[in-house]
């Protein structure tokens, strides 16, 4: 299994690069997202790879990021999702916006995505929901390292009410609740007691 290629950039497109590894030329399949934090052209570069091998043919896929990548091999997991779309869904959300679709059952969102239609947006949802951890999830949903203070307010309530044996999903809905009828200022034990009893 190939890991990681490091070596010269020798072709750069939106969706495929050529990278000199010791005279040897590799193609790789990349998502727009990591085309827009390739460097420059024959400087060296540093690519993590999923080697794709089926009967017909042996491929490599590039990601700039781990994140990228897991959520790329999350995506083939789900059936009618092929490499082609995975690249697709990471060219048209982010890593952030896609688990946060996932997280909040944003169908519509998904099937926006070229290649994606409802179904498969909605098997992304129930197969991918659960594959996301409870931390990845929040951290999508409340905006990621860009999360306020209220952000993380809303984030430790719902962690609150997981630990309390809520789900996920469920969890996250009974605190957007609350929280638009709050005044800013609540305390997360109170958006918690508020949750619980529906107030």
């Amino acid at each position: 299994m190939i890991v990681f290629l490091e070596g010269i950039l020798v072709e750069k497109q939106p969706t495929r690069i050529v990278l000199n590894v010791q005279g040897i030329g590799y193609e790789v399949w990349i998502p727009l997202s990591s085309y827009d934090r390739l460097g420059a052209m024959n400087a060296t570069c540093r690519i993590l790879t999923y080697h794709y091998v089926r009967e017909d043919a042996e491929l490599l896929y590039g990601f700039m990021t781990a994140g990228e990548r897991r959520l790329f091999e999350l995506l083939l997991t789900i059936s009618g999702i092929g490499p082609r779309i995975a690249l697709s869904a990471l060219s048209g959300l982010s890593v952030r916006e896609l688990k946060a679709a996932v997280a909040e059952n944003d169908v519509k969102r998904l099937s926006s995505i070229s290649g994606i239609g409802r179904k498969t947006a909605e098997r992304m949802v129930i197969e991918l929901r659960d594959k996301l951890t409870a931390g990845e999830a929040l951290e999508a949903v409340s905006g990621g390292d860009e999360a306020d203070a209220e952000n993380v307010l809303l984030r430790d309530a719902v962690l609150a009410l997981i630990s309390l044996g809520y789900k996920q999903a469920d969890a996250q809905k009974m605190v957007r609740q609350v929280a638009k009828a709050s005044d800013g200022e609540t305390q997360v034990e109170e958006l918690v007691r508020r949750a619980l009893t529906g107030n």
